[in-house]
């Protein structure tokens, strides 16, 4: 993957040094809410290992966010195919986020999920993106309404890979943004 710019941040595939954050994002309690699941530093270091060649297989993933000033990991925002049946077939491609909590808030998700909405429609050609979140998962779909993606209630579905254990984080609102939405968008924005 050729590394993405924006104004403050590069997207790119993950290094040895970010080991130590994307654990501590995968393991920490307010980060990880929302999910049934906690990872310990050998599943860390083992998603990651996924993720990094997922990226130089394919040219897109989660991609690791880092703050171009400083070079500091924050987190990853990325395109990842996506398969739940009927809801999103295979071939579909959600993008979703996850940053450190002192980094929430100073819009670095809105401005990294922006450049891969370019780069997902105009390299990728992609013909919609995705995104859902457990239903009172507020901050995430107050991103996904900061970026344009409109909610399809339609769509709303109870996650499949959500254990019966949690059942509070099974119902899923769903977001998406087509080709056309994000040529308006754009073409609005001029």
């Amino acid at each position: 993957m050729t590394p993405i710019r924006t104004e403050r941040l590069i997207l790119r595939n993950w290094e040895e040094r970010d080991r130590d954050l994307f654990h501590r994002i995968n393991s920490d309690e307010t980060v990880m809410e929302f999910f049934p699941f906690r990872r310990d530093r050998a599943q860390a270091d083992a998603k990651m290992d996924e993720m990094r060649a997922e990226i130089a297989r394919q040219g897109y993933g989660w991609t690791a966010v880092e703050i171009a000033a400083t070079g500091q990991c924050i987190g990853f925002v990325g395109l990842h195919d996506v398969e739940i049946e009927p809801i999103l077939p295979a071939g579909a491609i959600e993008i979703g986020w996850r940053l450190a909590p002192e980094f929430w808030g100073h819009g670095y998700v809105t401005e990294a999920a922006a450049a891969l909405f370019d780069y997902g429609f105009e390299t990728l050609g992609i013909d919609e993106v995705s995104s859902f979140a457990v239903a009172n998962n507020n901050r995430s779909t107050a991103v996904m309404e900061r970026l344009g993606m409109r909610r399809d209630p339609s769509r709303d579905f109870d996650h499949p890979s959500v254990p019966d254990t949690h059942p509070q984080l099974r119902f899923h609102v769903f977001y998406c943004m087509t080709r056309e939405d994000w040529q308006a968008r754009k073409k609005a924005a001029r």
